[in-house]
């Protein structure tokens, strides 16, 4: 149902961020969009909504992203002196690496999260 063959072995980190892959099972089922994590792995039922991935990836996107574009606009524009729409090239480049670095941000926390069970924490009274 679109998810790869399960091997029954847990995937390395690399191979789960980059192929958006249960870390579980290694099923290619973690995504249901672009950057939406689906509920559940389809292959070994894993509860995908109990890891708190939060926005910490879109934080530091925000910044990796800003200066890549930021460097390059100033690259370009003095070492070339385009018209200005050239530099309208920014925008899908900006946004073509802000999804795929959140996948890659998301898939990397949460595999994290499951390899380390991570958890919130409780105060013990």
């Amino acid at each position: 149902m679109g998810g790869a063959p399960v091997t029954g072995a847990a995937p390395s980190l690399a191979a789960a961020t980059s192929g958006g892959l249960c870390p579980r099972c290694g099923a290619r089922t973690l995504f249901a969009g672009l950057a939406r994590f689906a509920s559940r792995c389809r292959a070994c039922d894993l509860d995908f909504d109990r890891f708190n991935v939060g926005d910490g990836p879109a934080a530091f996107l925000i910044l990796i992203v800003g200066a890549i574009v930021a460097v390059g606009a100033i690259v370009l524009d003095q070492g070339v002196s385009p018209p200005w729409w050239v530099h309208l090239v920014w925008m899908p480049i900006g946004l073509g690496l802000t999804l795929y670095g959140l996948r890659l941000g998301k898939a990397a926390l949460i595999y994290q999260e499951y390899v380390h069970h991570a958890r919130e924490g409780r105060i013990v009274r």
